[in-house]
């Protein structure tokens, strides 16, 4: 018996996929007799003249049954003889696109249905470009509805033609595109006579058999801590799930984002005591001494995963309020919560080009490259290297609600902000970071400096609209102090008491009054006004 498949169902609306469904679990003879007689039943009154209304079987609400339409996300479980299936039948409206999103976001293969009557639609390609965005790697188009144009193979191919356009576009490598008709079962669960000329074969045995182990295994062991287990004083475990790899007792494993490395002193699996574990297995690891770890840490073993505070990500929003650049908002991704703050939106992608469009604001429903940096660094990948670890959710701080999901597409080692070069070492600090009050967002935005290196001698940007700063102050480090003397980087050193000290982040420690340091101005906005906080 072949694994267990997870897939979803999507297309646009009325395209047939509640219908495709329940035709399935019908002719396989996975329901109940009470199902079945209840199916017969509720299709006496509905808009098929007293036949079999397939889509009732997924379709629960009572809104959905008198649209005609599925609003929320329906998941069935099934078995056939061949494998084990988990779908997710998902709403084809453009206003439940983020249903469909949750739905895409848990599966291994994608049927995307088209009706063959009005071929591949704006819906058709954004489900298809969700999908490819939530790293769906696998997809059947069911053309549906061939009973419609009479099973016409020139009006199919004109469509297959159209699919194959947008699966380059998309970069989709695993396709294929099955002819079919939902309503009546032609090509579902066995070949139709009436297709001929279509000589794959029908939607559930291709399902029952096609391959969906990953094109390439992720590098290395990595375990995004879920919580810190200790019971008593004497055992500390960080437990969470492994996402690639194995590990065994002995192993020297590395802390993200602290960095610090340790041996695995025992691997615990069900409250028993373990040598090894690997890939999808939840663990309780103990390490051989004490490490800077908590909830949202990760554990890794070559794995090649990155710690950084900025990164570029690709975006579907699914909030009524639009995106703006500086919006601040809780992100999610692997077992980490932070704030973080979208500072760019470097293009919008239009769903039936593909074309890279400039944009200042972002839509429902609509999907862009932004650039967003968080509030402190942390363990993070591109999403086709470490899944895991590149796939994001944006929740807003005031309602909780998700804003939007995404994959991360780059990440930025190198640190913004100021850094300060003496000739022998490099130090970046967020001293001219400008804070300021956005009254659409009704949030204080901060503004992250652009790199740029300072050396000894160099003039600094001491005053500006957002802040001002002393001619002399030092900045405390870990073993030294930065100084600033005249309005100019002078090098590391001791410390000198008779100027300010400040903290990294430009606020002072010494006890003295430092208005400029606990006041924050804004920046002016185009049109000139400011707005004091």
């Amino acid at each position: 018996m072949n694994g267990l498949l997870k897939f979803i169902t999507c297309g646009s609306v009325d395209d047939g996929k509640s219908t495709l469904i329940g035709h399935i679990l019908y002719d396989a003879k996975l329901l109940y007799a009470d199902q079945e007689q209840a199916l017969i039943l509720d299709s006496q009154v509905g808009s098929r003249g007293g036949k079999i209304d397939y889509s009732l079987l997924l379709d629960g609400l009572m809104a959905e049954r008198e649209q005609g339409i599925t609003i929320d996300v329906a998941y069935r479980y099934f078995t056939t003889s061949a494998r084990g299936f988990i779908v997710a039948d998902t709403p084809g409206h453009e206003e439940y696109t983020r249903n469909m999103a949750v739905g895409a976001s848990f599966a291994d293969l994608a049927v995307i249905l088209v009706d063959a009557s009005r071929g591949v639609l704006a819906q058709t390609r954004r489900h298809a470009r969700i999908c490819a965005l939530m790293g769906i790697r696998r997809f059947v188009f069911a053309v549906n509805k061939m009973d419609l144009i009479g099973f016409d193979k020139a009006a199919f191919d004109a469509i297959e033609l159209d699919i194959t356009r947008l699966s380059a576009e998309l970069g989709l490598r695993h396709v294929t595109v099955i002819p079919l008709s939902a309503t009546e079962g032609d090509n579902v669960t066995k070949q139709s006579d009436r297709i001929p000329w279509h000589k794959g074969p029908a939607l559930l045995p291709f399902l029952e058999t096609t391959d969906i182990s990953p094109d390439a295994p992720e590098q290395g062991f990595y375990m995004p801590v879920q919580r810190v287990c200790r019971p008593d004083s004497t055992f500390r475990g960080f437990q969470g799930q492994i996402e690639s790899g194995n590990i065994r007792v002995g192993d020297a494993i590395t802390a993200l984002p602290s960095g610090e490395g340790a041996i695995v002193k025992s691997v615990i699996i069900a409250g028993r005591e373990a040598e090894a574990a690997e890939k999808g297995q939840p663990v309780t690891l103990r390490l051989d001494r004490e490490v800077d770890v908590s909830r949202g840490c990760v554990l890794e073993k070559d794995s090649g995963i990155r710690v950084a505070k900025s990164f570029s990500a690709s975006l579907l929003w699914m909030d009524d309020a639009p995106l703006v650049t500086g919006g601040e908002y809780w992100l999610k991704i692997g077992s980490k919560l932070l704030p973080a703050t979208v500072t760019a939106i470097r293009h919008k992608v239009d769903v039936n080009t593909g074309e890279h469009v400039t944009a200042s604001a972002l839509l429902k429903n609509e999907i862009a490259l932004c650039d967003v940096t968080m509030a402190r660094a942390a363990a993070i990948d591109a999403f086709g290297a470490h899944k895991t670890l590149g796939e994001l959710i944006l929740i807003d701080r005031v309602s909780h609600a998700t804003s939007a999901c995404g994959v991360v597409e780059g990440v930025d080692t190198e640190k913004s902000g100021a850094v300060f070069d003496d000739g022998t070492r490099q130090v970046a600090l967020e001293l001219f970071d400008i804070f300021y009050y956005r009254p659409d967002l009704h949030t204080i935005v901060r503004k992250s400096h652009e790199r740029i290196v300072y050396r000894v001698g160099d003039d600094l940007p001491l005053v500006c609209a957002g802040y001002s700063y002393p001619e002399n102050f030092d900045v405390k480090l870990d073993d030294a102090v930065l100084k600033v003397r005249r309005g100019k980087f002078t090098g590391f050193g001791p410390r000198e008491e008779e100027v300010d000290l400040l903290n990294e982040r430009g606020f002072g420690l010494n006890g003295n009054t430092l208005e400029p340091y606990e006041k924050y101005r804004s920046i002016a906005f185009e049109d000139g006004d400011f707005y004091e906080i």
